[in-house]
């Protein structure tokens, strides 16, 4: 028989169940301030807004900025400020990470990208699922309990990361390899859904610049048309796309492939070339992006597309070329361990999930460097559902999701939560 809930357990259930104003003021001050990466400007901003939001529940702050050296990458720009917001009982860390920068809001967009728009249920805007309304299903999590007077399991240390997005050296790469990731991780970058996380791809950012000269289109005399010279190079990357997506990967996929393998991926994600009809272009800026399995080696990934771009070169009347990665992720390989079961029964109580089953993706997550510091067990969760216009215009979350998620959150923290389920000291709840 399960443990009884206590009364503070259904009082600050019943508190996340009308506790739409809140969330929604929240959560539109959060998509209001524009962390987009690129360029991943207004991390310090966003970090003042969280720490203004946690200090009132005694929550003590620390700021770090990441080396620009490290993260330095065409396009960046802005001081990389990640924020570590911790309550300190004496009870075990559960460490809750959230990435705080957003794809940028492109075109296509009904409503206003930048702020929140709400629509019964729906709330649309740019990080709306991704993953700004994590950030306040977590906030309406711990202003339950702290109202209702319940007891926490777990010491919240809330860890709001830069430049998860593609970036050249994710913030919560840095938190991990300074040691500032304390107890089990709890990521919040994933889906409503009931899912056992079986790790996830690697992803690659090339950027390659060839260059030729500028003249007019008129008259272009010595002039070198440096987009007509990428063309060569676009063919020999389009004829790549299916040798890479021949290669399947034994990580089992989503329930929405089917009966498909998981498979890499090449995507010609952007060409720049050229201002105006009357110029020639002098230079055409190509971005590349590889999603890798974890049973291919980075080393070799990036070879291979070295091979293929210096091969296509060849036959390019191009004046020159270079190239360079311009964000990195490496792969997550099997996350799970003793505090999945006690996640699980949580995701449950929010979500009402009845059944879970064990899958990967192809979408990447900066948790793989964690991974390589020796935090191998990753706990995942989100908002994110197939429907919801991730990374795309009108992106939304619904605020029966957000406080789904936060009842979830909830029971996980909770003393009296399935504490049939507590892993011991003995089995990593001290990691």
């Amino acid at each position: 028989m399960p443990a009884a809930l206590s009364a503070a357990f259904d009082k600050a259930l019943a508190l996340i169940a009308h506790d739409d104003a809140a969330v929604e003021a929240e959560l539109g001050r959060m998509l209001a301030v524009d962390t987009s990466y690129p360029p991943g400007e207004n991390y310090g901003s966003f970090a003042d807004l969280i720490q203004a939001a946690t200090a009132p529940a005694g929550f003590e702050h620390r700021r770090v900025v990441v080396p620009e050296e490290l993260w330095r990458a065409p396009g960046a720009r802005g001081e990389r400020v990640n924020l570590i917001a911790t309550r300190r009982t004496g009870k075990p860390v559960c460490s809750l990470y959230f990435h705080t920068d957003t794809v940028p809001p492109g075109e296509g967009w009904s409503v206003p990208p930048l702020g929140l728009t709400r629509d019964g249920d729906r709330l649309t805007g740019r990080g709306a699922a991704d993953m700004k309304g994590t950030v306040a299903a977590a906030l309406a999590a711990i202003r339950a309990a702290d109202a209702a007077g319940l007891e926490l399991a777990y010491d919240p240390a809330l860890l709001l990361c830069t430049d998860e997005e593609g970036g050249a050296y994710p913030g919560i790469r840095y938190l991990a390899e300074q040691g500032l990731v304390e107890g089990h991780l709890l990521s919040f970058n994933g889906g409503a859904a009931p899912r056992i996380w079986a790790g996830c791809f690697g992803s690659i950012d090339l950027l390659i610049r060839v260059r030729g000269r500028g003249g007019h289109s008129g008259d272009p005399g010595n002039g070198v048309n440096a987009l007509e010279a990428a063309l060569p190079l676009l063919n020999a990357l389009n004829a790549l796309k299916p040798a890479v997506a021949a290669r399947a990967s034994a990580m089992p996929a989503p329930p929405h492939y089917g009966e498909r393998p998981l498979h890499g991926l090449l995507t010609v994600a952007a060409v720049h070339a050229g201002q105006k009809g009357s110029s020639l272009p002098a230079v055409a800026e190509i971005l590349v992006n590889r999603r890798y399995a974890p049973e291919e080696r980075f080393e070799d990934v990036l070879a291979e597309l070295q091979d293929v771009i210096d091969r296509a070169m060849e036959t390019s009347p191009a004046l020159g070329y270079d190239m360079e990665t311009t964000g990195h992720l490496i792969p997550v390989e099997d996350p799970s361990g003793p505090h999945w079961p006690r996640w699980q029964a949580a995701l449950a109580k929010g979500f009402g999930f009845t059944e879970f089953r064990p899958w990967g993706s192809s979408t990447s997550s900066d948790m793989g460097f964690v991974q390589r510091t020796g935090l191998r067990e990753i706990l995942l969760g989100g908002l994110t559902r197939p429907d919801n216009n991730t990374h795309a215009p009108d992106e939304f979350t619904t605020l029966t999701d957000v406080k789904a998620l936060a009842t979830s959150i909830l029971a996980y923290l909770a003393a009296d939560f399935a504490p049939d389920l507590m892993p011991t000291a003995q089995d990593g709840a001290q990691q």
